[in-house]
């Protein structure tokens, strides 16, 4: 839904009904994640997409027949479906599609959800798509962090087992179908209820403010991070020379990874690359990053002299071995890479790698399961 959420507040506060079309759970090679959305507008207007263009026309149709008729429905889509080649699944997937109608009446909640969502703050929604009882089917439950939920999925039992798990989710950022017997019971079935976890968006903290720096900032603010270039120099750590960057911080970068983890402001999301290539700034710095086991991710720019070096001196600065295995250097993969653009697409790639298990060969070298999790952050 955060891809949308803009074209949905705007209809939602002028008063409008929009059809939305939400993938709530995916199997095998499913195009898209769980979360992803698709708007019909009332001027019939598709915003999004559940599926990058194999099911989009009936998920289009059955929105409209959806607000039309003010019951939502729960469909799936896929290769065990009689109607998958109808539909243009092709790719040997299968996705379930949670279709509503959303206006103020339906979704009075989702004006205080999106401004959570554009302030950074964790909120998750929680909203039953399953349930053997068609009367709670749609009901909702907003959960915060340190606040009591409000709304319900239909009782106490149930509300407070959606809690617990919506909070997991925040923490780890990830959207999940949740199952639960009829009323809320951990080992039952019956109940499936859907929770997007807007968690605020992963970091990815740029040391080094060098001409890849701008290059690796820009590739990390498309790919959704929340992007800071920390440098020391003043004269180079300047928001004219990384534009794309969300914040540009004159520091010590091993003081300021620190004051970040004292504050809780990093986490197993957070990404550090390190492309300083001087020992007096990447030394102290990795000291620090190396010793956070919360990180996510820790790479560093050089050659293989300057791993070498860079080693040796962590070694002797008493870093240990164990510590020293979580670091990603020389950064990146192998592509080849020679212009700042292209090296920060190696080390994009890299953490794309990293974070969802791929190998980072060639898929035509590659056998079984082109997506190795349905799981997404």
């Amino acid at each position: 839904m955060r891809d949308v959420l803009d074209d949905l507040m705007r209809w939602w506060e002028k008063g409008e009904t929009v059809g939305m079309g939400t993938v709530v759970a995916t199997f095998q090679s499913a195009p898209r994640p769980p979360g992803a959305s698709m708007l019909v507008g009332p001027d019939e207007t598709a915003v999004g997409s559940v599926s990058g263009g194999c099911v989009e026309g009936a998920v289009y149709s059955l929105a409209q027949e959806v607000v039309e008729s003010g019951a939502p429905v729960l469909q799936r889509y896929g290769v065990s479906d009689e109607d998958a080649f109808a539909v243009g699944l092709t790719c040997g997937g299968i996705l379930d599609v949670w279709v509503e109608r959303v206006n103020q009446e339906t979704f009075p909640e989702l004006g205080e959800v999106a401004a959570d969502i554009d302030a950074g703050r964790p909120v998750a929604l929680a909203t039953v798509v399953d349930h053997p009882d068609p009367a709670r089917i749609g009901h909702r439950l907003v959960v915060r962090p340190g606040h009591p939920a409000t709304g319900t999925v239909g009782s106490a039992r149930a509300d407070d087992a959606v809690h617990d798990d919506a909070l997991g989710l925040l923490a780890s950022g990830a959207n999940a179908t949740l199952s639960y017997g009829p009323d809320g019971e951990r080992r039952g079935e019956g109940m499936r209820v859907f929770v997007w976890a807007f968690a605020p968006k992963p970091r990815l903290l740029v040391f080094g403010a060098i001409d890849f720096a701008a290059a690796v900032a820009k590739v990390g603010a498309f790919l959704g991070y929340q992007v800071t270039v920390c440098d020391a120099r003043p004269v180079f750590a300047t928001h004219s020379r990384f534009p794309e960057a969300d914040e540009v911080v004159v520091d010590w970068p091993h003081r300021y990874l620190t004051a970040e983890s004292e504050a809780g402001r990093v986490d197993s999301r957070t990404v550090v690359t390190v492309l300083t290539h001087d020992p007096k700034f990447d030394v102290p710095l990795l000291q620090v990053a190396l010793n956070l086991p919360e990180l996510g991710y820790i790479g560093a720019m050089g050659s293989r002299r300057t791993h070498d070096d860079r080693l040796a001196r962590l070694r002797e600065a008493g870093v240990g071995e164990a510590e020293i295995a979580r670091l990603s250097s020389p950064i990146g993969l192998d592509l080849g890479a020679r212009t700042p653009e292209e090296t920060a697409i190696s080390i994009a790639a890299e953490i794309i790698a990293g974070r969802w298990g791929g190998s980072g060969q060639r898929l035509q070298t590659t056998e079984g399961r082109i997506h190795s999790s349905d799981s997404v952050t």
